[in-house]
Formats: C-alpha cells, sequence, structure tokens
C-alpha cells in the first residue's frame, strides 16, 4: 500500500498524541457484517419542523464532536478504546418529498434492527419528527415498546394544522394505534411550552407526564426507576426519545426552542446513563440539535458526551448489575 507522509485520512483526529486516544475513533463504518453493541445511523430531516431548523446538520456534527473526547473515564478508571460504535451512515433524504422521508427513515431503521437483532441503535437526528418512523420500526423489530421521552414538549400536537412535523410525532404514534399512551412516560415537560388541550390529550391517553417541578422534588433518577419499573410490567423493551430542548437553554443554545427552567446536563447525563445499564433498554434517539444556531457546538458537544457515558455503561451490562 502506498502512503504519503503527513497526510492524514478524513474523520480522523486533527493531532496525533500516543498517550490519548479519541472517542470519533470509535466509529466504524458498517463493513456489511452482522452487528452486535452500540450502533448509529444518521436521519437528517429537519424540513418538517414547524420553526426553523437546520436539525439536518446534527448527525455529522456529533460525530465531528466526538473526536473532543478521549476514550478513558478517570471516574471509572476504564478505557473504551476496545469497544466499537458501528456507524451505518445517513440516511438519505427525498429533496421536496417529506412524506417520502419519513418513510425511508422509517424502512431503513426497521431493516437495520431486524437484521441485527444484538445491535443497539442510536438514531441521530433531525428534528423529533424522525423518533414517529423510528419508534415504529423498533417496535415492529424488537416487541412492544415503552417509551422514555426528555422532552420540553408534549410532542402531541394534532397533524391536522401541519401534517406529521416535529411537534407530532407521538400523537401520530397514538392515532395511528402503533402505540398506547401508557406506553409512553414524559420526563422534563416545561411551564408555558405547551397548550392546555395537548396536556389534556396526554391525560385522556394514559400518557404519564412528569414536568420539571416533579423532577425538581423527587430527582430525575428517582422518576426514571419508577417509569421503568412501570414500563416493565406491559412492555418487552424500552426506547429512549431524546429531545435535547429538555435542557436548560444555558446548556443547549443549539436547540430550536430554547428556553429556561429546562434540565441541567449533569442530571441528564447521569440519567441516560442509568438508563444505558438496564438491559431492558434496547434503543435510543437524540434529535433537536441545530448546529447553524449552536454556540461552539456545545449542544452537539453534550450529544456526543452522552454517547460516550452510554457505550460506557452499557458496557457493564455484562456481569453488571444495575444501580
Amino acid at each position: 500500500m502506498q502512503t504519503i507522509p503527513f497526510l492524514r485520512k478524513s474523520g480522523e483526529p486533527p493531532f496525533t498524541d500516543r498517550g490519548i486516544k479519541k472517542g470519533g475513533q470509535l466509529l466504524k463504518s458498517w463493513s456489511g457484517e452482522e452487528v452486535k453493541g452500540i450502533a448509529i445511523a444518521g436521519a437528517p430531516l429537519s424540513k418538517t419542523s414547524i420553526s426553523h431548523s437546520g436539525a439536518y446538520m446534527a448527525p455529522q456534527t456529533i460525530r465531528s464532536m466526538m473526536h473532543s473526547f478521549s476514550t478513558y473515564s478517570i471516574e471509572e478508571e476504564t478505557d473504551m478504546w476496545n469497544h466499537t460504535i458501528t456507524d451505518f451512515g445517513d440516511i438519505e433524504m427525498h429533496v421536496t418529498e417529506l412524506i417520502q422521508s419519513q418513510s425511508r427513515i422509517y424502512s431503513v431503521l426497521k431493516e437495520i434492527q431486524e437484521k441485527h437483532k444484538e445491535a443497539f441503535l442510536i438514531t441521530l437526528g433531525g428534528d423529533h419528527s424522525v423518533s414517529a418512523g423510528a419508534i415504529q420500526a423498533f417496535q415492529e423489530s424488537r416487541g412492544k415498546v415503552g417509551i422514555i421521552q426528555f422532552d420540553a414538549h408534549f410532542d402531541l400536537r394534532n397533524t391536522e394544522d401541519g401534517g406529521p412535523s416535529n411537534g407530532t410525532p407521538f400523537r401520530q404514534l397514538i392515532e395511528k394505534g402503533v402505540i398506547n399512551g401508557d406506553q409512553l412516560v414524559q420526563l422534563g415537560i416545561r411551564d408555558f411550552s405547551n397548550g392546555k388541550l395537548y396536556h389534556e390529550y396526554a391525560k385522556e391517553q394514559g400518557v404519564t407526564v412528569f414536568k420539571m417541578g416533579d423532577i425538581r422534588r423527587e430527582g430525575l433518577l428517582s422518576l426514571l426507576k419508577k417509569s421503568v419499573e412501570q414500563l416493565k410490567q406491559t412492555t418487552d423493551n424500552i426506547y429512549i426519545s431524546l429531545d435535547m430542548d429538555v435542557l436548560d437553554q444555558a446548556y443547549a443554545p443549539g436547540c430550536p426552542a430554547i428556553g429556561p427552567g429546562g434540565l441541567d446536563s449533569e442530571s441528564l447525563i447521569e440519567g441516560v446513563g442509568w438508563l444505558a445499564e438496564n438491559p431492558s433498554v434496547k434503543g435510543m434517539d437524540i434529535v433537536e440539535i441545530d448546529p447553524t444556531l449552536d454556540f461552539r457546538n456545545m449542544t452537539s458537544r453534550l450529544a456526543a458526551y452522552i454517547i460516550m457515558h452510554f457505550l460506557l455503561n452499557y458496557s457493564k451490562r455484562e456481569g453488571g448489575k444495575q444501580k
């Protein structure tokens, strides 16, 4: 094989230090072989957002931000260098047909999960509209789904006023009969961010809603433990839908719908890390990051950090015990 001095492969870290390995180097393009363990796929759709959004750029930006972190956890004194995150790449979106783009997300993610039964797939949005197809694909591949939704918003808007947008994914799933309301737990729903009509709809459908006040009073970890136990009673597997705007605007300036009064990043990292250790949790999406609005890629950087933390805690499942 020919080599040329000082020519670095695309995607490699900009500086090489023999004592530090970067998280981005754990990403390995899918080779066509069966996949086990953590994998990612991009769903770069944000034309369905009801407000301005460049969230279609997030999958590539999050991948890039993986190089911001080393593979070594000093807290656990564990190096993740021997682990791999399989990268299936990005789903190709249609230029003008939004419904077709959403259909592609569903069909591609379903095929991945049916062919790779032992893969834990993290879907990188895109806006929150991608979750409708991702969750339907997950349920049809993995059995009855219980959903833990981190979000400032219900995302239960009607579809008559704007079609299947980023404000409607869970309404779509309920109205299509894909899920019942009692399969959905929402955490982080925030003041002055939703309408009364949709709160009433959530109650009517049996959706479990934990507001930010509930989190402040009881603690996120306590509510997550309660939610997991509740969902395990009636579902086969649990899926995490992480809308980054669940975070306070100070921690997620790159979300299209920023606002005060949300979660802090430390709480979210701890909560998602705890979920990663739970063998009932089998799938996840991360949505609503607009790199064009972000400051120094803070929000994409946090998403990349969450992936690294998730991988660290997921690796404890074999032989480990849920805390």
